[in-house]
């Protein structure tokens, strides 16, 4: 059965101050640093065959930083884990897209990547997953927006916010995925 980990990148200072990403390359702050050490230390205990991040520098960082600490292998970088591309959105706080383009600025047309095409890129990556790590446990790093959306998709999609350095865990059944664990922080929490 294959299992995947399913990792939001550690925090960054525009998810401290609200702004939309996306496909920008931002930094990790020192704290987004320290959640991927802790969530390293906790899956050093845990038994994965590797790792795939996105190749945005926030999700590449947190892989490598738990890829150090935990000694599973970083196995590939995949633009297709990237987040959602909002276009002209992207960089942007909600106040300022609601004053811009109003309350439906979801609706417009600004040049963002629509749920279709950011479901063809899951597919492809899937497809690839199952074929090339049958039966392993493969952790994805992966961003809020594209996981969020895999979930909705696959109708596996919860309520909760999903924070930075967050788990969820997905195994495979058949030929359907089953939630098991979702935006788990136990590596968070002082022990």
């Amino acid at each position: 059965m294959t299992t995947i980990g399913f990792i939001r990148h550690g925090s960054t200072e525009w998810n401290r101050l609200g702004r939309l990403q996306g496909q920008l390359d931002t930094d990790l702050t020192d704290e987004g640093r320290e959640q991927a050490r802790l969530l390293g230390l906790r899956l050093a205990d845990e038994n994965w065959d590797g790792i795939i991040c996105s190749d945005l520098k926030r999700a590449s960082e947190t892989a490598q930083i738990i890829s150090a600490l935990s000694g599973i292998p970083l196995l590939a970088s995949d633009k297709r884990l990237r987040e959602r591309k909002y276009g002209l959105a992207e960089g942007t706080t909600v106040t300022e897209r609601e004053e811009r383009w109003g309350v439906d600025w979801k609706l417009l047309d600004l040049d963002q990547e629509t749920d279709s095409e950011l479901w063809a890129r899951w597919m492809d990556l899937e497809t690839e997953i199952l074929e090339r790590y049958p039966n392993q446990k493969v952790l994805l790093i992966s961003h809020g927006g594209f996981i969020v959306q895999v979930l909705r998709v696959l109708q596996l999609n919860q309520e909760e916010f999903l924070q930075n350095t967050s788990l969820t865990l997905l195994l495979r059944e058949g030929d359907q995925w089953k939630l098991e664990l979702y935006n788990c922080l136990l590596h968070l929490q002082p022990s």
